[in-house]
């Protein structure tokens, strides 16, 4: 069974943690993997850098950019990777957009994931009926399993197609402004975390977007399964580097 599906069956609340490969260094790629899992993390994200990242905000961008001049790219990332499973067991998930994905041609993409031990994609503007319609199959031949995004602005139509197609969790975005830490949610979000609650949906939701410390990971866990922290982490490690990883993660979220 896929890492992200077992993890999902977890008591608890999970924490995911996002950063960007390549960044502060181009080779802090496995030890901040490794670190991330040591402090207690239940899944990462490892950002794959791209030159035009429209839904990051300022923090991510930047550290898209500082990662890409280091000299990060797709192929540097699988070479990196590829002990990865060697040492760490929890779930890994890349996320990025679909243009690198394409570029290096999906289903050596995919290929090179399975082979690697990724668990799944998270490419937010590959759209749910291209996905369906021209890939995937071959997501499914190398047992990637991709995550969905929702956001405020989603019908309830459309959130209940995206449960059909899900086969992990929903990514659940808190507000329809780029990513960032916030210092807490409104009645708006309140309101939206409270809709998707009340729908019963068939897979859990993870937020994303928005949280940045243990008080909005409370308000994110609320009804939903786990949370995303982000750019609230790259500020962390702009600021202190990779030695005190521990200490932020057990600000969020002390370990079970």
């Amino acid at each position: 069974m896929n890492r992200i599906t077992e993890k999902l069956k977890d008591g608890g609340k999970l924490l995911s943690i996002y950063f960007t490969a390549g960044y502060p260094q181009l080779e802090d790629t496995v030890s901040i993997i490794e670190e991330l899992e040591r402090s207690g993390v239940d899944m990462i994200e490892i950002g794959l850098p791209f030159s035009d990242p429209l839904a990051d905000g300022p923090t991510i961008q930047e550290s898209s950019t500082a990662a890409l001049r280091n000299g990060m790219s797709t192929a540097l990332l699988f070479e990196q990777l590829k002990g990865i499973r060697n040492s760490v067991k929890i779930p890994l998930i890349i996320m990025g957009y679909f243009n690198p994905v394409l570029q290096y041609g999906v289903e050596e993409f995919c290929l090179k994931c399975a082979e690697i031990g990724i668990d799944g994609l998270i490419l937010p503007d590959l759209p749910l009926d291209v996905y369906q319609e021209q890939y995937e199959e071959i997501f499914k031949k190398h047992g990637l399993l991709n995550m969905f995004l929702i956001t405020p602005q989603t019908s309830d139509e459309r959130i209940r197609q995206i449960d059909e197609a899900s086969e992990g969790f929903i990514y659940m975005v808190s507000s329809a402004s780029t990513t960032g830490a916030k210092s807490g949610f409104g009645p708006e979000q309140q309101q939206y975390f409270e809709r998707i609650g009340s729908m019963q949906l068939k897979h859990p939701q993870i937020v994303g977007f928005g949280i940045s410390n243990a008080e909005t990971f409370d308000q994110a866990t609320q009804r939903a399964k786990g949370a995303i922290i982000g750019s609230a982490f790259i500020k962390f490690l702009t600021r202190e580097g990779k030695k005190n990883i521990d200490k932020f993660i057990k600000s969020i979220k002390v370990p079970a």
